[in-house]
């Protein structure tokens, strides 16, 4: 069985679920995990702690610098207190898609 994408696309470019993990040693990317409920996700870890919006912050200005986005085209539109979260990337879906992949396929292999 193939493991569900994270990300699909939208009118105004991608929409994807991230699982993040805060207060972390490091931060960084750590594969696509499938949850629960059969989706899958994007698992990040930020060493931001999860009080008045750091780790939000962490993860928006991290999904700046690995896909080479402008912060304000990343925005949080649900689970903004959860681990779990929804994220939209503004752009071209086909263009932020190849982005995504690429930036997957370097991620170290899930155990």
């Amino acid at each position: 069985m193939t493991q569900p994408l994270p990300w699909a696309p939208i009118p105004d470019g991608i929409r994807l679920a991230v699982r993040l993990t805060p207060r972390a040693s490091r931060t960084g990317l750590d594969g696509v995990v499938t949850g629960a409920d059969g989706r899958g996700a994007v698992q990040l870890r930020v060493a931001a702690p999860p009080v008045e919006g750091a780790a939000n912050a962490a993860l928006i200005a991290y999904l700046a610098e690995a896909l080479d986005l402008r912060r304000r085209d990343i925005r949080i539109v649900s689970g903004e207190t959860s681990r779990q979260k929804m994220v939209t990337l503004a752009g071209d879906s086909a263009d932020l898609s190849a982005r995504i992949v690429a930036w997957v396929a370097g991620a170290p292999p899930r155990r």
